[in-house]
């Protein structure tokens, strides 16, 4: 059976910064949604590109050499092993992510304080 997604609603629908919801697979990657505020942590994949396609609000993607500025509609990939930070300007930021069915950095540059339950 074929599954349609919604990915602006389920981006919007995630109750937590900086973590991810698969939403299918495809050709062995994962399709995932994402929202964030603020920024990670830096972090690098040193086992698989990271490929970001925002869907709303405004994002910045700190690299070591320059930064790249994101607006909906832009898809960036991060090669293996470059270093990076996300950062959203602004409130939140939604975006899909997409990349191989592997985990390569569990904590995937996620901030100590978007673990914790909201105060």
């Amino acid at each position: 059976m074929l599954n349609k997604f919604a990915v602006a609603s389920e981006a919007a629908a995630l109750t937590e910064f900086w973590s991810q919801r698969v939403l299918a697979t495809a050709n062995g990657n994962l399709l995932k949604v994402a929202k964030g505020t603020r920024s990670t942590n830096w972090h690098a994949h040193d086992d698989q590109d990271e490929t970001f396609l925002l869907l709303s609000g405004d994002m910045t993607i700190q690299l070591r050499d320059g930064d790249v500025h994101l607006t909906p509609g832009d898809l960036l990939v991060i090669p293996r092993g470059v270093e990076h930070c996300p950062r959203v300007n602004g409130d939140e930021a939604h975006f899909l992510l997409i990349g191989p069915e592997i985990t390569s950095n569990a904590a995937g540059g996620k901030p100590d304080w978007s673990h914790r339950d909201p105060d």
